[in-house]
């Protein structure tokens, strides 16, 4: 019926089933419930409706809510459900519904209903199809969503433009889908397809330009170029003109000899500017960025940032306005795009420091009783014993096969921190850390690049004071270690980022808090909604509380550190064994962070709403299949197999069976260990077992005892079979049969829930 309306038949036309996201990432390679949306109506490049089927003898109505909630997502105009016989359709614009008589409507209906102007440029943009690499991948919906609403804004004019997405989600890419249709349209600010547009690509780092530079690569060589010093020196000291997309970074536009260089290029030289991570000063008033801005005023300008709250960037938002699109971290993560995470909270006895003469002042001067807090350790005061406890701590906690980032308070900082990981690595490889900061140049910029390689696994560790915190497209990150306060909500979401990126096998990432920066997730700006945009000029009505972020040395960064010498101290004999460590995990539910004694509440009222008393848990809990079930419900509601065995370590029951301790949690019964339910089980429950089968029944639960109720799965009986006795089939002839063999392990599973 679709394609008799001309859906997939008519040119610029397609209709296909479309998986919108995957799930939330869980532990064991698993996911949550993931959306797929049976019939996707595009046109144009415009995804114009959706549509749920249910099979004839479901009521069409059945499909509506999923229809709105697929809509929504892809912001399609039009939702319809139908089981081939009945058809409804929703307006999700007006909000106008009913049923719908046939024929359907046409690709040309639909888009006249969806766009009453006409609009030249957005149907150029529409014939331009997206670049797949041959369709190697598809874009996801978010990304899509961005890049039409950028287009659209482009296609009515709009000259200012700010696309907000979590770290991660791939703003480079969809800065390159938007070039590329620009430049295949032939758009420019000429108005008419006459000309290619000349786009500038806009970073304040080499490793972002570089990054964004290799991205494009679909582009003809000829196409693209960068603006750098070798190039300028190349072309007898001007920059280079005879190219389409232009990368460079604000600090080589600023320098020149005389006059900066971005001033060799006329004012309407550039038709479309990308300035990335624009929230990093480029729009500011007081900034020279701004100047440059200014002077390329002519341009259309997109603002790519992962920060959406205003009060600490109002300038950037004043500049750009409204976001044309917003996707949050949260959406990321629960929709599977970005993988969830963990704070460790690592509180200590020497989280403070006040000065006693029996300890040792190597360099500097102190008076009896001057007290130094967490923002003047490695700035003001450094105590080498302190730090060594802390990296023995992380180091002993942590597999230190995984890739780890250290966020140092300065690039001195980092030096000694990378040389105390070294000094208690297990990896004897003289690479295994290493420091990446400003001062370490090229050599550092290779030992990134061989940390972002997936293939690699050395380096494993890499030191940073601010150079890391933004731009590093390094997949497998999975410690983040935080060793210096973070006060700037900006910078932190940036390093959060900087875990977040999928990656196979990768459950989830966990972020070391040694400096309380996970008071930062307390503050209603995390993640939040934006708030109202600020005029341009107008200062936010409260004083900002961050500090501005570091200035920038060419191409990285620079630590503001104080020249005078820093107080060292060492610790009196004894003192550095004293030090003492509390930790606290908190966890992401729901697109929040909540505290240990939070997610076991939340966890005692989920689980109250699936099983009515302890008898209903204990008769779920002794059949696998049943028990496997009840286990995808509550995974569902944020609660994986790796949540679960944290749980095990909140109550104090490691040894115990889950059923003891969801037991515990719903009803506070003592759980029991695995060994005491095994043994009941051997002394107690096998006595009408035969002699054949009892020794298998003995081997799987020694097996349970070891590994958990994991082991008690029904496809584990093939498994102990086979290793018992070669085979299935050798097995089921030793034993008489599978049916009985199946029903002792039912049956033994019984009598251990038994009590």
């Amino acid at each position: 019926m679709l394609q008799a309306s001309g859906w997939g038949v008519v040119e610029g036309s397609r209709l296909r089933e479309e998986l919108i996201c995957p799930g939330r990432i869980q532990s064991g390679g698993t996911r949550g419930k993931g959306l797929t949306c049976d019939y996707v109506l595009q046109y144009r490049g415009q995804k114009l409706a959706v549509l749920e089927a249910k099979r004839a003898g479901i009521s069409h109505r059945d499909g509506i809510g999923q229809a709105k909630d697929y809509a929504q997502r892809l912001e399609a105009r039009f939702a319809y459900a139908s089981n081939g016989i009945d058809w409804h359709q929703i307006d999700m614009q007006t909000g106008a519904e009913g049923d719908l008589s046939l024929p359907f409507p046409t690709p040309d209906e639909l888009w006249d209903r969806t766009f009453g102007d006409q609009n030249a440029w957005r149907l150029r943009f529409g014939a331009v199809p997206f670049e797949t690499d041959g369709g190697k991948w598809e874009l996801r919906y978010y990304q899509h969503n961005a890049i039409n609403a950028a287009l659209e804004a482009i296609a009515k004019g709009d000259r200012r433009i700010l696309l907000t997405l979590a770290t991660g989600t791939g703003k480079t890419s969809i800065a390159f889908q938007i070039a590329w249709k620009l430049f295949h349209a032939k758009w420019s600010l000429e108005g008419e397809p006459v000309r290619r547009p000349r786009i500038l690509f806009l970073a304040d780092r080499n490793i972002l330009a570089d990054q964004a530079y290799n991205s494009f690569s679909a582009f003809p060589s000829d196409a693209v170029t960068r603006i750098d010093p070798g190039t300028i020196r190349k072309n007898h000291g001007k920059p280079p003109r005879n190219a389409s997309v232009f990368f460079t970074i604000f600090q080589t536009f600023m320098t020149g000899d005389g006059e900066p260089t971005y001033k060799e290029y006329p004012r309407d030289f550039f038709d479309f500017i990308v300035i990335d991570e624009c929230h990093r000063g480029g729009a500011k008033d007081e900034s020279e960025w701004r100047r440059l801005l200014e002077y390329f005023e002519p341009a259309v300008q997109l603002g790519l940032t992962a920060t959406p709250k205003r009060k600490h960037n109002a300038d950037t938002y004043a500049y750009f306005g409204e976001p044309a699109y917003v996707y949050a971290l949260r959406d990321g993560i629960e929709d599977g795009f970005l993988t969830p995470f963990k704070v460790r909270q690592m509180a200590s006895t020497i989280d403070e420091y006040v000065y006693d003469p029996d300890d040792k002042v190597v360099q500097g001067e102190a008076q009896i009783g001057d007290s130094f807090s967490e923002d003047d350790f490695n700035t003001r005061i450094v105590i080498p014993d302190r730090e060594r406890s802390r990296v023995i701590e992380f180091m002993e906690q942590i597999n230190q096969r995984q890739k780890t980032l250290v966020f140092c308070a300065t690039q001195d900082h980092a030096a000694l921190v990378r040389d105390l990981i070294n000094e208690v690595k297990a990896n004897p490889n003289p690479n295994y850390c290493h420091r990446v900061t400003a001062n370490d140049g090229a050599i550092g910029d290779q030992h990134l690049r061989d940390f972002q390689d997936n293939d690699k696994t050395i380096p494993t560790i890499l030191t940073t004071s601010h150079k890391l915190s933004t731009g590093v497209d390094a997949r497998n990150v999975r410690n983040i270690v935080l060793m210096r306060p973070i006060k700037s909500m900006i910078e932190f979401k940036q390093i959060i980022g900087r875990g977040t990126r999928v990656y196979e096998g990768k459950d989830f990432f966990t972020i070391w808090d040694f400096v309380k920066a996970h008071e930062n997730f307390k503050d209603p700006e995390w993640d939040g909604e934006p708030e109202d945009p600020v005029e341009p000029h107008q200062r936010p009505s409260e004083t900002p509380t961050d500090p501005p972020e570091p200035p920038d040395l060419p191409d990285d960064e620079g630590e503001g550190e104080d020249p005078k010498p820093k107080l060292v101290i060492k610790l009196a004999d004894g003192k550095a064994r004293k030090i003492r460590y509390i930790a606290s995990t908190t966890y992401w539910i729901d697109g929040k962070v909540v505290s240990s004694a939070e997610f076991l509440e939340r966890l005692f009222g989920d689980l109250s709403d699936l099983v009515a008393d302890e008898d209903q848990l204990r008769k779920t809990w002794s059949d696998p299949d049943n028990r496997e079930r009840f286990l995808s419900q509550i995974a569902d509601r944020g609660y994986d197999r790796d949540k679960l065995n944290d749980i095990r370590q909140l109550v104090d029951a490691p040894d115990s069976d889950l059923f003891d301790v969801l037991a515990y949690v719903l009803y506070t019964h003592d759980p029991k260990t695995r060994h005491v339910r095994a043994e009941v089980v051997r002394s107690e429950a096998l006595g009408d077992v035969t002699d054949d089968l009892r020794p298998l029944l003995l081997g799987i639960l020694s097996a349970y005892e070891e590994g958990g109720e994991d082991e008690l799965a029904s496809g584990k009986l093939t498994h102990y079979l086979t290793a018992r006795y070669g085979s299935v089939g050798e097995g089921k002839a030793a034993l008489g049969g599978i049916e009985g063999v199946r029903r002792a392990f039912l049956d033994m599973q019984r009598d251990l829930y038994r009590s």
